[in-house]
């Protein structure tokens, strides 16, 4: 049996680099597959002249990882940013226009699979579900891009600890941010934390189009899209205009969050796209001084759902304090290695599995 994914990331992460910090950190991992005995993976040095003094520390990966149980070979490649001309800024865009016209449902260029995040309602948890889920498929290897559609309440930004504007090199094509190993677009980078959108339909369609168009997303395995609570705009336009490879829905056990998940499963249902599978969030709390289990929002209400409609489920979170922390901190728990990250690993693990990522 191979070395798991997390262990050979904890390994890589007591190589310290000589300005400090090490390649975990320092998010310089990218492409870590594991097949068999035979572990593959690349050091992403920030610049060409950096990566030439690089090989000592290469050649260290390979050795540290190479002492694991259940690793027979391991391959590391060395690569580099290459230095680019400043980019224009992107305030010459202009955000929020109406849609152009177009024939059919559109393939997002570069982007393999789309999955969208929705929810019935608001405050099931369904933006920090996305963070988690988008970070915890990028430490497992998949290159990830997460589009925040949820227009009027962006919290992407907050959530992966993003705050600067994309930049354009043409005034027309937008370049996306990128943190945590994971390639992110939202509204909320184009606009003041603070500032309130008052848009019409046509105009939040318009937006929609133009972040999965006009991004440079370049070669994703899986595009995650955050959408608004409820069955909207967005979700209607989203639906029907661009590939998806599926939804999933989030809620909590309790009956007044799942009366409004059925309606965005009939939603999806109505336009044809299908369910891949639902998380049941805040499933449960565990007091972290007496270890007493408390169903705050009732129990087992999603898993039973899942079981009446015949649709698998993803995964149960529990209530966590760390988790909202770290996703008010910009760090999503998902890049540690605590419970909660096992977690959001095992069920990223599960849409690897099932070529859903």
């Amino acid at each position: 049996m191979g070395a798991n994914i997390s262990d050979i990331r904890d390994t890589l992460s007591r190589i310290n680099l000589p300005d400090g910090g090490d390649m975990i950190s320092r998010d310089m991992i990218r492409a870590l597959t594991v097949e068999g005995e035979a572990v593959r993976f690349v050091i992403e040095a920030p610049s060409p002249e950096i990566a030439q003094h690089m090989e000592p520390l290469r050649r260290a990966a390979e050795a540290a990882v190479m002492t694991m149980d259940g690793v027979a070979s391991v391959r590391a490649i060395l690569t580099a940013h290459e230095a680019k001309p400043a980019p224009k800024p992107a305030p010459s865009l202009k955000i929020g226009g109406h849609p152009k016209p177009q024939q059919g449902p559109m393939k997002v260029a570069g982007v393999d699979r789309i999955l969208a995040v929705g929810s019935g309602k608001g405050g099931v948890g369904k933006s920090t579900v996305s963070s988690n889920l988008a970070v915890a498929l990028a430490k497992q290897g998949r290159k990830v891009g997460l589009l925040d559609a949820d227009i009027y309440g962006p919290s992407q930004p907050r959530m992966m600890g993003v705050n600067k504007r994309p930049a354009s090199p043409d005034g027309k094509t937008i370049l996306p941010l990128h943190a945590h190993g994971v390639t992110i677009m939202s509204l909320g980078f184009m606009l003041e934390e603070d500032k309130p959108v008052v848009w019409r339909g046509p105009m939040l369609m318009g937006a929609l189009q133009q972040m999965l168009t006009q991004v440079q997303w370049g070669d994703l395995d899986v595009l995650i899209v955050d959408l608004p609570p409820g069955t909207g705009d967005v979700q209607l336009t989203l639906c029907q205009k661009t590939e998806l490879t599926g939804a999933i829905v989030v809620s909590t056990p309790q009956d007044v969050a799942l009366l409004d998940a059925r309606k965005a499963l009939g939603m999806f249902d109505q336009l044809k796209t299908p369910v891949l599978g639902l998380i049941e969030n805040m499933s449960v709390f565990h007091c972290p001084n007496c270890g007493h289990e408390a169903h705050i929002f009732g129990q087992g209400g999603v898993a039973a759902e899942a079981k009446k409609l015949n649709m698998p489920l993803l995964g149960a979170l529990p209530i966590d304090l760390e988790t909202r922390l770290a996703g008010d901190g910009g760090t999503p728990i998902a890049t540690g290695d605590s419970d909660m990250a096992k977690a959001y690993a095992r069920i990223a693990e599960g849409l690897i599995k099932g070529g859903m990522a």
